[in-house]
């Protein structure tokens, strides 16, 4: 049987992709940043995910104003990085799981998620960024991807609740999937920024905080905060963080946190991230 056996959520800020691809990690802006991925990245090799479930938003890269699906799975063999307007990011071919995002994919509409199927897509920095920060510059990634699209740029993304159930829905089609697979699931995303208008760069280290303190444990808070709160606390872009919410439905009841971090600035947006457990 397939199993989830860990959650993960962090920021996917471009700007930590071309500090990666551009080799200025060490630099003094991007270092504390970065740092904090380190002990993620040795606690991938030692756990070896053989398929991540990637929850991220893509950037009018695979979708524009002509379609705009609710949640996208991405069913494909594999999935290219997409140029963003200055080449694609030298990372390697995101290879997917077909066999299991069709499972999830016909379990989750039967469970009455509307999923949409994708079977040819690019992926942006959204997905590969997160990957970057966990499993480093390899030739290939160690894990097969399922990518897992949501849309929190065009108005009405999905609430929380619904995130967070969608989470609940995937953590069954996992576990009703009969091959042996050490699965993981990523959400990401946030944290608090604004891009644009009178409050760009807006930061809230308060709010992002006790966002990641209700990650763990066993309160499901979260899953009830309303899209206006995330707007005024955290601006217009904090809405992404509603996508960690289907991380932390799929780990179960309680969590334990195995590591954390916070850092702010890095390019006018605070990064989190943390890793989960599920305890039950």
């Amino acid at each position: 049987m397939a199993r989830i056996t860990a959650g993960v959520a962090s920021s996917h800020i471009p700007a930590l992709g071309v500090a990666i691809d551009l080799d200025k990690t060490q630099e003094a802006y991007w270092k504390p940043a970065l740092a904090g991925y380190e002990w993620t990245r040795e606690w991938e090799k030692a756990e070896k995910p053989d398929v991540v479930i990637l929850v991220y938003n893509d950037h009018a890269s695979a979708f524009d104003m002509r379609v705009i699906p609710t949640f996208a799975i991405g069913c494909s063999e594999e999935f290219k990085p997409a140029d963003e307007g200055w080449g694609p990011r030298p990372v390697p071919v995101v290879k997917g799981h077909p066999d299991l995002a069709w499972h999830i994919a016909q379990s989750c509409i039967l469970d009455e998620f509307d999923m949409t199927i994708i079977n040819e897509m690019d992926v942006d920095h959204g997905l590969t960024v997160p990957l970057s920060l966990m499993f480093g510059q390899p030739d290939e990634w160690p894990a097969r991807v399922i990518p897992l699209a949501v849309n929190v740029v065009t108005y009405p993304p999905p609430s929380g609740n619904r995130c967070w159930a969608l989470g609940e829905a995937i953590r069954r089609a996992v576990e009703s999937f009969p091959e042996d697979l050490n699965v993981q699931v990523w959400g990401t995303g946030g944290m608090s920024h604004q891009l644009q208008g009178e409050r760009a760069g807006l930061i809230n280290k308060e709010w992002d905080n006790r966002f990641l303190d209700r990650l763990e444990g066993d309160t499901d808070e979260l899953r009830h905060v309303p899209h206006i709160e995330y707007l005024r606390e955290t601006g217009s872009e904090g809405i992404e963080m509603v996508m960690w919410l289907i991380m932390r439905g799929a780990m179960g009841k309680t969590t334990r946190a195995l590591h954390r971090h916070y850092h702010v600035p890095a390019s006018n947006t605070a990064v989190g991230h943390l890793v989960l457990e599920p305890v039950d």
